[in-house]
């Protein structure tokens, strides 16, 4: 039986983690290393400098690349050491789409550091496909999407963007973050490249950084040498920590999911609650597509309350089994006010996060104790 044939489980436990040929280890070896001798000048055993390439991050490269669905798949030191590295491809005078409620982060970056270099951005309603095809410029050299959408949870169709986007001669980049790629492979729908911040889902426990690009082999070679040339990679030990949690994805995935049902609908008929944003409610305006695109709905939820910002903050600094932390997809429950914490940087934009709006990131806890706890804060905060 080929790889291919394998199931995700099995891809993730064993793809590049043959037992360690010397001693017979089977968990893949931290290869904490700077330099790798060579038996000649000019030659080597397949590596000669960490930065270049080492064992542990090889075993996580194939790995993702497998759970993904590529060719192959490059690590870099996070999520933004990724993205940057994607939009390096890009030339001068090029045009990259955005979703109008891209993550914080990846608009500061093009606003604020690849704008500087002549790199152009503009942001739109990716679930408008005419708006889409009518922001679309001669110069568009890729269309970049979230799906589901942080913090707004928007879920866009992935084949229909990858179409138009080849059709304008651009490439579809998709941030598969927060449906990691057990719930949905956006290259099944013809995405180019495919970017996680490993950080979240991937790690899983909260205690390591990092970033993964999956994409055709061609790109990621370009991708590599950028790596290489700009030295933003990741250490041997957080390969090794990223590569643990991809082991256990599927099966956090589906407790994240549950979990998030669950406090999904119960927050919905909360009177303090205006809206519940989670594509696994049927009322959500992008829940037959999501159901198509992936396999569960995820574990991030967002909320909009009816006292507004102040009682938002109220109820954030109200739980205490919801840990208030930036970040997501650990383990353990997070909450988080996004216009103050992680999309701070799109404030007085177009792109501007609600002040009523909290985001769960959801964990593997108990779901009775997570709703209690949600309870608890929505009743002290006073709607």
């Amino acid at each position: 039986m080929s790889e291919r044939d394998h199931g995700f489980s099995t891809r993730a436990i064993h793809v590049g983690q043959d037992p360690e040929p010397t001693t017979g280890a089977v968990v893949v070896p931290i290869f904490q290393t700077s330099t790798f001798a060579q038996p000649r000048v000019g030659e080597h055993l397949g590596y000669e400098y960490a930065r270049t390439g080492n064992p542990t991050r090889t075993a996580l490269q194939e790995a993702l690349a497998s759970s993904e669905g590529t060719e192959a798949a490059v690590c870099f030191a996070s999520g933004l050491a990724g993205q940057d590295a994607v939009l390096r491809l890009l030339e001068p005078g090029d045009h990259v789409l955005i979703a109008d409620d891209v993550y914080g982060g990846t608009y500061r970056q093009l606003a604020h550091v690849h704008s500087r270099f002549g790199i152009e951005h503009t942001a739109v309603d990716l679930a408008d496909l005419d708006a889409v095809r009518g922001a679309l410029r001669p110069t568009t050299r890729i269309l970049w999407v979230e799906s589901p959408s942080n913090p707004l949870l928007k879920v866009v169709d992935l084949a229909a963007l990858a179409e138009i986007a080849h059709d304008a001669g651009a490439r579809l980049v998709a941030d598969n973050t927060f449906a990691t790629p057990y719930l949905q492979q956006p290259t099944t729908f013809g995405a180019d490249l495919v970017l996680h911040s490993t950080t979240k889902y991937i790690g899983g426990h909260s205690d390591v950084v990092g970033g993964a690009v999956c994409t055709d082999a061609q790109t990621a070679e370009q991708l590599a040498f950028l790596q290489n040339a700009v030295g933003a990679v990741p250490g041997p030990f957080d390969a090794f920590l990223t590569l643990r949690g991809l082991k256990t994805l599927a099966v956090r995935m589906d407790r994240h999911s549950s979990n998030a049902a669950t406090i999904a609908a119960w927050l919905d008929e909360q009177p303090q609650v205006t809206e519940v944003l989670y594509p696994g409610l049927a009322e959500h305006p992008g829940h037959e597509l999501a159901a198509r695109q992936m396999r569960s709905f995820g574990g991030m939820v967002s909320f909009r309350l009816a006292g507004g910002g102040a009682a938002a903050r109220r109820v954030a600094e109200g739980t205490e089994l919801f840990f208030l932390a930036e970040s997501l997809g650990g383990v353990e429950s997070l909450i988080e006010h996004p216009g103050v914490m992680t999309h701070a940087s799109v404030a007085g934009t177009q792109l501007e996060v609600p002040d009523d709006l909290l985001r769960l990131s959801v964990g593997i806890e108990d779901a009775d104790d997570l709703l209690a706890d949600l309870e608890r804060a929505l009743s002290a905060a006073g709607g």
